[in-house]
C-alpha cells in the first residue's frame, strides 16, 4: 500500500521524468564517446595498414615478387601487430605470419575481418581477431596485409559495458532517489493531511507542521497557519459577537415587551399611550443604530466599498462632521477646536471616514469632561495632519479629549465589537463605535492607535495616501 501511495506521488513521477532526460542525455553523451573513440581506433587501423601495403607497393615495383616476399619475410620475424601473408597460384604459404588464407571473403573495398590464431610468449595459442586487406599479383600470387585489433575490440567492449552499467546505475539511482524523494514528500504531505482532517473536524488549535528547511512546502504551511489564525480569530470574533448580540439585544427587546405588555393591560390615556409609543421608537432606533453600525463593519471588512473610493481632502471631513457635533458638544459644556491641515489629499471613501470620525467624537463627547473654566486648553481637539512616520505618503486624524481614559491593559481590547468598559453600560451607546473606527482604517490600508492624553485619550486613525 504504502510503495503504491509513493508510486502515485507527483514527487516520484517528476523524478522519473527528470531521471527519463538524464538517461536520455547520458547514453546520447556515452554513445557519441563511443563512436568517436571506436571510429577513431579503427581509422588508425586502416590506415596503418595502407601504410604497410604502400611499403610493400613501392618494394614490388623495386625488385618484383623475390623482394616483395623477402620484405615480408624480415617483417613477420617481428611483426608486432601487423599481419602479413604471400600466397602462391597454388595457394602455399611463401611468407607471413598467417598458416593459410582466411576462409572470409573479402568486401567490394577488399577489406575484412577474420579471427585467427597467435602464438603467445608462453607458448599458448589464442583466437584473435584482424583487419585485413587483400590483394591478387599477377601470375596468381596472392599478398594480405593486416592488423590485429583484438585490442581495439577490447576497448570498444569495455566502453561498451561501461555504457550499460552507466545506464543502469543512472536508472538504479534515479529510482531509489524517486523513491526517497516520494517518502520524505509523502510524509510530510501526510502530516498536513491529517492536519487538515483534524482541522475540518473542528479542532481550529492545530496547525500545519513546519520542518524548518525552509522549502515551499514550509513556506506554504507558514502562510496556511496564517490563515488558520485570522480564521479561528474570525471564529472566535463571531462567537463573541453572537454571544454580546444575544446579551446586549435580549434587554432592549424585553423592555419593549415589557413596556408594550403593560401599556395594554391597563387603560390608559392617550398621552399615556403615546409615552409609551415614543418610547418603543427610541428604543427601536437604537435597535436599528446597532444592526446598521453592524451591517456597516461588515461592508467595510469584506472591502465592498473599496472599488467607490475617490481622492478626498480630510480636513474637510473632518470641518463638516465637526459642524454637526459642535452644538452637542455645547450641550454637554464641552468646546470643539479643529487643527486641520489643508491641501492634503487620500484615497478613500467619504461616507465612511466620516462616520469613523463622527464615532470618535461621538465617544469624545460621551466620556470627556469640561476643562476648568481657568484652563485654555479645549475640551475636545480634532487634528488633521501628515503622518510624522511617513512624511508625505500618510495622513493622521485625531481626537482627543480630557476625559477618563483607557488603560494600556485594554486599548487593544476596546477595539473589538460589543465591547464597553463601563460595567454598568448606563451610558447609551453599543460598543460598536471604535469596533466601526478600526474596520475602516483596515480597509484603506491603516491602523487605529489610542495613547494617553494626560489626562483623557487620544484616538489615532493613521491613513495611507493611496489606500491599499
Amino acid at each position: 500500500m504504502l510503495l503504491t501511495n509513493l508510486l502515485r506521488t507527483s514527487t516520484f513521477r517528476l523524478a522519473v521524468i527528470y531521471l527519463a532526460l538524464f538517461a536520455a542525455s547520458a547514453i546520447t553523451v556515452l554513445a557519441y564517446v563511443y563512436w568517436n573513440t571506436a571510429g577513431f581506433l579503427g581509422r588508425q587501423t586502416d590506415e596503418a595498414v595502407q601504410a604497410e601495403i604502400t611499403g610493400l607497393a613501392e618494394q614490388y615495383a623495386q625488385g618484383g615478387l623475390p623482394l616483395l616476399v623477402h620484405t615480408v619475410i624480415q617483417r613477420s620475424r617481428d611483426p608486432g601487430q601487423s599481419i602479413y601473408l604471400v600466397l602462391d597460384p597454388a595457394g602455399r604459404v611463401l611468407a607471413g605470419t598467417l598458416n593459410g588464407k582466411p576462409n572470409v571473403r573479402p568486401g567490394p573495398d577488399g577489406w575484412f575481418d577474420f579471427d585467427y590464431r597467435r602464438k603467445t610468449i608462453d607458448g599458448r595459442e589464442e583466437v584473435k581477431a584482424a583487419r585485413a586487406r587483400a590483394f591478387y599479383l599477377p601470375e596468381g600470387y596472392y599478398l594480405l596485409v593486416g592488423r590485429d585489433v583484438q585490442e581495439r575490440r577490447e576497448i570498444e567492449d569495455l566502453i561498451t559495458n561501461s555504457l550499460v552499467w552507466a545506464i543502469v546505475l543512472t536508472v538504479a539511482l534515479g529510482l531509489v532517489g524517486g523513491l526517497f524523494m516520494s517518502r520524505n514528500m509523502l510524509a510530510r504531505v501526510d502530516d498536513i493531511n491529517q492536519t487538515s482532517r483534524d482541522i475540518m473536524q473542528g479542532d481550529l488549535s492545530q496547525r500545519l507542521p513546519i520542518s524548518g528547511s525552509g522549502d515551499e512546502l514550509d513556506q506554504l504551511a507558514g502562510n496556511l497557519n496564517e490563515m488558520l489564525d485570522q480564521i479561528e480569530a474570525l471564529m472566535t470574533g463571531m462567537r463573541q459577537v453572537t454571544d454580546n448580540i444575544a446579551h446586549d439585544l435580549r434587554s432592549p427587546l424585553n423592555r419593549l415587551r415589557n413596556r408594550l405588555e403593560v401599556t395594554l393591560m391597563h387603560d390608559s390615556s392617550p398621552a399615556d399611550y403615546r409615552m409609551a409609543l415614543e418610547r418603543t421608537i427610541a428604543e427601536a432606533d437604537q435597535l436599528l443604530g446597532t444592526f446598521n453600525a453592524l451591517l456597516m463593519i461588515a461592508r467595510a471588512e469584506a472591502g465592498a466599498l473599496r472599488e467607490s473610493m475617490t481622492w478626498v481632502d480630510p480636513a474637510n471631513v473632518v470641518q463638516d462632521v465637526a459642524e454637526l457635533y459642535e452644538p452637542v458638544a455645547e450641550e454637554n459644556d464641552l468646546t470643539l477646536r479643529i487643527e486641520a491641515q489643508e491641501g492634503m489629499s487620500i484615497r478613500g471613501n467619504r461616507e465612511l471616514l466620516s462616520q469613523a470620525v463622527a464615532n470618535l467624537l461621538d465617544n469624545a463627547i460621551k466620556h470627556g469632561r469640561p476643562v476648568s473654566p481657568q484652563s485654555e486648553a479645549a475640551a475636545i481637539t480634532v487634528t488633521v495632519a501628515t503622518d510624522p512616520e511617513k512624511p508625505g505618503r500618510g495622513v493622521v486624524v485625531s481626537v482627543a479629549d480630557h476625559g477618563a481614559g483607557i488603560p494600556e491593559a485594554e486599548r487593544s481590547h476596546v477595539l473589538e465589537r460589543f465591547v464597553r468598559l463601563e460595567a454598568s453600560r448606563n451610558t447609551p451607546g453599543s460598543g460598536l463605535g471604535l469596533s466601526l473606527v478600526a474596520a475602516v482604517a483596515r480597509l484603506h490600508g491603516g491602523r487605529v492607535t489610542l495613547e494617553d492624553n494626560a489626562p483623557g485619550l487620544v484616538v489615532a486613525l493613521h491613513l495611507p495616501v493611496s489606500g491599499r
